[in-house]
């Protein structure tokens, strides 16, 4: 997907200040109640849509720090399993 350039005008939406830009939005496949994840960089705002995915019912939040620190707990182990 290449660049979208459009110039837009900040606006007030409520008690909020906000800029339009449904096509760009529609661009990246995002419609009304989507997430989206936005990072500010230097001069930048970055718009993505969310990568989240939901966790299966039983698992906590605290799940993937469990993991990694098994995972860096036997890197090793896993890492020979892994090169038989």
């Amino acid at each position: 997907m290449g660049r979208v350039a459009m110039e837009r005008k900040v606006t007030k939406i409520g008690n909020s200040l906000g800029v339009t830009m449904t096509d760009a939005l529609k661009q990246l496949g995002l419609k009304n109640g989507d997430t989206v994840t936005v990072d500010v960089r230097d001069d930048e705002i970055v718009i993505r849509k969310s990568q989240y995915v939901p966790l299966p019912e039983g698992i906590g939040p605290d799940f993937f720090d469990v993991l990694n620190s098994v995972m860096d707990q036997y890197h090793e182990t896993l890492q020979g399993l892994k090169d038989r």
